[in-house]
């Protein structure tokens, strides 16, 4: 199917965004609202249905093939369900693809947020033309999808290429999965302010904090590019914990390319180089010529994902 328009909706835990876009992956519209996470799914719903509908505001309804919804799981994608959203409350064994069907009157695509994203860099951004590709999203937490031999990996029940949960350090810190050791408790965004409070608290001298200002990525970051030695330090930690963690996953799937997309990709020219560094001294030397590169399409790569199921169910 390549004419007409479809609905890309990326429903998270803080935030729903909406999109109108066609076959090619521009999109025309978009909107977002905060999640209502704590009101139950009929809420939410309604929220996802009350987007779709502004986006799609003065377009011909028969132009509309249908929605695509980008979701963190666990999810079975196959039946339509919504496992266990750790961060939606009543998000369990829920119809969400019915539901949303239901309230929106058009056929829709359920796919895990991590996958859908990677659909969206493959199809459209820094991974087309490529035929084995993994993404990997570092934001809050990280998530990541898999295309191998020019197919989706989807796994059982669609739960494949859930890269943050896989074990990092044996007995380490707790993840939000539950499990200690994950590669997102120490990857993820969220682990790299953690620690830059910890240690701006011990360090003097140190631009972190100073003054009562918050500490966040973006602050270490912006304190790196000045020249702080703390933030510095941090910024290479972060590189060496992704470089690593990217390196198992070049060895798992042997890909022509990985995208790294969320927030912290964002700043990948600060940590491209200690990122390759601690990849290639830990990946086997004919995985070297894997490259890997930011997200091209940012933070739209999941809802444009999401649509392109409807024109191409794959």
């Amino acid at each position: 199917m390549t004419d007409g328009l479809a609905i890309g909706i990326d429903l998270g835990g803080t935030q729903i965004r909406a999109a109108l876009v066609r076959p090619d992956g521009t999109i025309e519209k978009r909107l977002s609202t905060r999640t209502q996470a704590d009101a139950g799914p009929d809420a939410v719903i309604g929220q996802m249905a009350g987007l779709a509908a502004s986006v799609s505001e003065g377009v011909a309804r028969d132009s509309i093939r249908g929605a695509g919804v980008s979701s963190p799981g666990p999810l079975d994608t196959g039946e339509g369900l919504a496992l266990d959203i750790p961060t939606l409350k009543g998000f369990i064994n829920f119809p969400l693809r019915a539901a949303l069907s239901d309230r929106l009157g058009l056929p829709v695509a359920l796919e895990n947020d991590g996958i859908a994203a990677a659909i969206g860099e493959w199809k459209f951004g820094a991974a087309c033309g490529f035929d084995n590709a993994v993404y990997v999203t570092v934001s809050t937490g990280i998530g990541g999808g898999v295309i191998a031999g020019g197919k989706v990996l989807r796994g059982k029940r669609g739960m494949a290429g859930h890269v943050g949960h896989m074990s990092f350090r044996a007995g380490g810190d707790t993840c939000f999965c539950g499990n200690a050791g994950c590669f997102e408790a120490y990857g993820s965004g969220t682990a790299f302010t953690r620690r830059a409070m910890r240690a701006a608290s011990t360090t003097p001298g140190t631009a972190l904090g100073a003054g009562g200002g918050e500490i966040d990525a973006e602050a270490v970051f912006a304190a790196a590019g000045a020249g702080d030695h703390l933030a510095n330090a941090l910024v290479r930690e972060e590189a060496d914990i992704l470089g690593t963690g990217f390196a198992s996953l070049l060895h798992l799937y042997s890909p022509d390319i990985l995208v790294m997309g969320g927030g912290l990709s964002n700043q990948f020219s600060l940590l491209e180089p200690w990122l390759m560094q601690s990849l290639r001294s830990i990946a086997m030397p004919a995985f070297h010529d894997t490259l890997v590169v930011p997200a091209k399409l940012g933070n739209n790569s999941g809802l444009i994902g999401a649509a392109a199921l409807v024109f191409d169910p794959d």
